[in-house]
């Protein structure tokens, strides 16, 4: 029995004098059993290497290489993203756009785009008329505004890119869900059901007045 003593006070010994006393300060560097790859040949930012010629170990960047993303607009993770109207909603001079960046094309298909996106991301809480009275309503949400109201009838369309993209109040960004491109075809798409609200038999183009009775 006692050499089992004895091989325990031993195995005790050796492992305080290789690994030490938990708390105790050293100069020494740890002792890694596992390092895990810890260690590797790197160079560091602005370090010299001998293997180039020019003895830097920071390379310089290729002719014609372009940033991805922009300072103010990455979150989009958008190539570039150098038309402010398209990716910020805005004009040339700063301001909130009115109307639709050129590079977009309000069309039919445009329009389709912007109902598929807005049936699945905005009418839960605004209401498949736009009218605030989504089903998150029902659940006790009941500060979803209208797009009906003034306030948003007279908003500059960048404007509503603008918190679609980065979110105002309780709604949050849906910058990672809806692309900008799509943004805009959900603006397109509000734009019509402003209208289809407040429209009128005058409203409607006199090829198409038949088809309602009109004439």
């Amino acid at each position: 029995m006692r050499y089992v003593y004895f091989a325990t006070f031993f195995i005790a010994i050796l492992t305080v004098s290789v690994l030490g006393f938990r708390g105790t300060l050293s100069t020494k560097p740890p002792l890694e059993l596992i390092p895990d790859m810890d260690h590797q040949a790197k160079y560091k930012p602005q370090a010299e290497s001998p293997f180039f010629a020019d003895g830097r170990a920071d390379r310089p960047l290729p002719a014609g290489v372009v940033a991805y993303g922009r300072s103010s607009t990455a979150a989009d993770g958008v190539f570039l993203a150098a038309d402010d109207a398209l990716y910020q909603g805005k004009n040339a001079s700063g301001e909130w756009l009115h109307g639709f960046p050129p590079a977009v094309k309000v069309d039919a298909r445009f329009m389709a785009r912007g109902q598929d996106r807005y049936t699945i991301y905005c009418a839960p809480c605004h209401g498949a008329l736009g009218d605030g009275n989504g089903i998150t309503k029902q659940y006790g949400m009941g500060a979803t505004p209208s797009y009906h109201d003034v306030r948003l009838r007279q908003m500059a369309e960048g404007e509503i890119y603008n918190t679609i993209t980065n979110g105002k109040g309780n709604m949050l960004s849906y910058a990672d869900k809806i692309t900008p491109e799509d943004r805009w075809a959900v603006i397109a798409y509000v734009r019509a059901l402003q209208r289809a609200q407040n429209g009128t038999a005058a409203d409607v183009p006199p090829s198409h007045q038949s088809e309602l009775g009109l004439k």
